[in-house]
């Protein structure tokens, strides 16, 4: 069972919002309305933690381990929403995201395979990490560069705890995992040839909602993330590169493999899933 020793590193990791976080240390100055209205979003993003954590309770109840994790990382998540509500209700209350607002992005989820999910959310925390960690050099206000790059350690950590999940995975399930997580790995590490990026935030989950069916489809502004990525904090192709390597480093020591780019992923994919044909 990981949750034990998982609940005690991310303990010792954890920060507290009211002293951790150097709130006499604002400039007004530094803050404009464009940079505030994106946290905002960036607040209403992260409560969609809910509805992802009621999807991963309900389609892992045979794993009771996995679940009680859940408990950690929907906690760390939604302070993810609450320390950034928080800056905006201490320095631009206008701009404080409604209950409705976040109430919107708390729909059902379809089911769907927990392997692929576990791998699509792992590949959603390490493009987390550097959309904050490039958030905050973008910001020019000093409380909230720190709080970017405090929620981007989280989410590195939480990459980490999903990690040891998909290799627990490998141990039961063997192949059938590995094409899990090759299948979701080639595919948002083949961020180059989509037309937005990839993350759990924008992907289809709810067949009978479409097109309103994606997190980012009930933002305030649809088009924000987009806007945010390209024009505000410049996600250029270096940012994205890294996202990319991290993906496939992370799955080369998980496969003790060698993957150097998502054309050799693919390569062995195409291999377990031969081999799972021939069986």
């Amino acid at each position: 069972m990981l949750y034990p020793e998982l609940f005690a590193s991310l303990e010792k990791a954890r920060w507290d919002l009211e002293t951790d976080i150097p709130w006499s240390s604002f400039e007004a100055d530094k803050l404009s309305d464009e940079q505030a209205m994106t946290i905002k979003m960036n607040a209403i993003t992260e409560w969609s933690a809910l509805p992802a954590t009621e999807m991963f309770l309900r389609d892992n109840r045979d794993d009771s381990d996995f679940s009680a994790f859940m408990s950690i990382w929907f906690y760390e998540e939604q302070k993810h929403a609450l320390v950034l509500m928080e800056y905006l209700r201490r320095f631009r209350p206008d701009l404080c995201p409604t209950e409705e607002e976040l109430h919107k992005v708390r729909f059902e989820f379809d089911p769907a395979p927990k392997l692929e999910t576990l791998m699509l959310h792992f590949c959603g925390e390490v493009r987390l990490t550097q959309w904050y960690r490039r958030a905050s050099e973008w910001h020019t206000e000093p409380v909230i560069k720190f709080i970017y790059e405090t929620i981007s350690r989280d989410e590195a950590r939480h990459g980490g705890a999903y990690l040891k999940y998909m290799k627990k995975a490998i141990e039961i399930d063997g192949n059938e995992a590995k094409r899990a997580f090759t299948k979701i790995g080639v595919l948002m590490a083949s961020s180059g040839r989509a037309s937005k990026p990839l993350h759990p935030t924008n992907l289809h989950v709810n067949e009978s909602l479409f097109p309103n069916d994606t997190i980012q489809s009930r933002l305030p502004n649809p088009e924000w993330l987009e806007h945010w990525l390209d024009h505000q904090i410049d996600f250029n192709k270096d940012c994205e590169a890294r996202v990319v390597g991290g993906i496939l480093r992370n799955l080369s020591s998980l496969f003790d493999q060698q993957f150097e780019n998502v054309q050799q992923l693919n390569l062995y994919r195409k291999s377990l899933n031969k081999a799972a044909s021939a069986e």
